[in-house]
């Protein structure tokens, strides 16, 4: 499959990614978005998603993103990138669900395969790594391989994480031979933190708890510590790999909460241990190394029930 036999005969085209978007998501849609834009200059094509982090904005045409859903439009064709399930595109879903066709791009092992075509690779690096593989070679801009360069460094924790294959090296020298400012796009996107952000990370680390052993480390931020350090959910990136790389520790949690007193949490591996698992039986889903669930408090009562289930298959 390519992205151009999908494209032909379409008129009005939406691209979405999911929530609380990353730099994959980001990277991905805005590929395929500026890809479309290049050429097919009469396609009506519009990208939602929720406010992209700061760091992600010099992205070519990221000031053209929609996030108020609020267009009236039914779609020959909408694409979904960087998204496991149809709740995961938040507001963008009813676009999805009235499209004539609707493709999904994503390597998440928990993809249940949601649209009419689907091209799903769980062991890819990145969405950002399969768009690279559906464009023309020659068609890939200097500004679109900022965009898959972007999110493939971000996916892969900088090209340290083991979803980074042989492949994706090859990839992402294709990429920086483009004349990307590619130690730019790390440092500044990956590495360069605030200094409340550098704080933020320091409270979760002070935070943090062992637990069964200590194989398993887990933090949580308090809604009240986010608005002490003036930080959002988008500045706690980060956080999670960093618990991951403490000595003899198998599996990190990190929870953050939310306004509403629900938290948000984030799973990380060593080793061969299947953390999607753990996600999926809170609802959540996502990588076996990698994965991500909401779950109700009060939180010591939150971890103890992700720990429970990590201690079941650990």
């Amino acid at each position: 499959m390519n992205l151009k036999s999908k494209l032909e005969g379409k008129q009005r085209i939406g691209i979405a990614g999911h929530v609380r978007p990353d730099g994959d998501c980001a990277g991905s849609t805005l590929a395929v978005y500026n890809y479309i834009k290049n050429n097919y200059p009469n396609a009506d094509v519009r990208l939602y998603l929720e406010p992209i982090p700061n760091i992600f904005k010099f992205l070519q045409r990221s000031e053209e993103i929609r996030s108020d859903y609020t267009d009236e439009i039914d779609f020959d064709l909408f694409i979904a990138l960087d998204c496991s399930d149809l709740g995961r595109l938040g507001n963008a879903a009813k676009y999805f669900e009235h499209a004539k066709e609707t493709l999904c791009i994503d390597h998440h092992v928990t993809n249940g395969a949601f649209a009419m075509d689907n091209y799903i690779f769980p062991k890819a690096s990145s969405t950002c790594e399969l768009v690279f593989e559906l464009l023309e070679k020659e068609k890939i801009t200097r500004e679109i391989a900022e965009c898959l360069y972007t999110g493939m460094v971000h996916d892969t924790g900088v090209f340290q994480y083991s979803c980074t294959s042989a492949k994706t090296m090859n990839i992402a020298g294709q990429l920086m031979e483009m004349g990307i400012d590619y130690p730019k796009i790390v440092d500044e996107t990956f590495y360069t933190k605030t200094f409340n952000q550098n704080k933020i990370l320091g409270q979760a680390l002070l935070n943090s708890r062992l637990y069964l052993d200590g194989k398993v480390i887990a933090s949580v931020i308090s809604h009240q510590e986010m608005m002490d350090f003036d930080v959002l959910p988008k500045h706690l990136d980060g956080i999670v790999n960093q618990l991951r790389i403490t000595k003899d520790v198998k599996v990190a949690l990190f929870l953050y909460e939310n306004e509403d007193g629900t938290f948000k949490g984030s799973l990380r591996v060593n080793g061969e241990f299947d953390v999607a698992k753990i996600a999926a039986v809170f609802g959540g889903g996502g990588h076996v190394k990698a994965a991500g669930f909401s779950t109700s408090g009060p939180v010591e009562e939150a971890i103890s029930r992700v720990v429970a289930e990590i201690e079941k298959n650990i």
